[in-house]
């Protein structure tokens, strides 16, 4: 199935973010153009790793979730950039959110750079889907302002996780109800995720 930039507005709305009818494109990523982002000729993170004036997540950010998110969502699920783009987008529009969401995901980055010699975004999945595991991602609790795992864990991947299984697609391709709760709360997405999401179907038992 494919995830499509209104499946991320919907998991928006639900949140209150968008706060009634919106178009589509009000949350479309802007492009490397129309920021002056990019990579430079020696492959460096262009920007200053600080979201744009009206809190959009840098480029860099925004790639390294897609690229999280290619490896913890199921294979099944296409369209998978455009979606998690949308939805970072529109979730930045909370400042509390926005600020550590782009600092874990510069963290995770940086560690990728220094542990694997390359940008996150630019391991091949196995790789990346392997360093999450050596930090201990899918084991960790998510917790807010904790440790790097704990950290990764709630505001990337439980993030992620939590986009996935509140869209109409992403329900229906694991095959549950959506979920209620906040990244870290449902246990649809809190454990049972990283190791088989094809699998998944335990997701209907909530703790909220």
């Amino acid at each position: 199935m494919r995830l499509t930039r209104r499946d991320a507005l919907a998991v928006l709305a639900g949140l209150g973010v968008t706060g009634g009818a919106v178009s589509l494109t009000q949350f479309d990523p802007p492009t490397a153009e129309s920021t002056g982002e990019g990579r430079g000729s020696d492959g460096e993170r262009g920007g200053d790793g600080d979201a744009d004036a009206d809190g959009t997540p840098p480029t860099a950010v925004r790639e390294t979730m897609v690229a999280a998110a290619e490896v913890v969502y199921p294979s099944a699920a296409e369209g998978v950039s455009e979606f998690v783009e949308t939805y970072v987008v529109g979730r930045a529009r909370d400042d509390s959110r926005r600020a550590a969401m782009v600092d874990a995901a510069t963290e995770l980055d940086d560690v990728a750079r220094d542990w694997e010699g390359a940008a996150f975004t630019d391991l091949p999945a196995d790789d990346r889907d392997r360093l999450l595991r050596e930090l201990g991602v899918d084991a960790a609790d998510p917790v807010p302002a904790g440790t790097l795992s704990e950290r990764l864990r709630f505001h990337v991947v439980n993030e992620l996780l939590y986009a996935f299984y509140a869209s109409p697609t992403g329900g229906r391709l694991v095959g549950i109800e959506n979920p209620i709760g906040h990244p870290g709360g449902a246990e649809s997405y809190r454990r049972a995720t990283m190791d088989d999401p094809e699998t998944t179907d335990s997701g209907g038992e909530g703790d909220g």
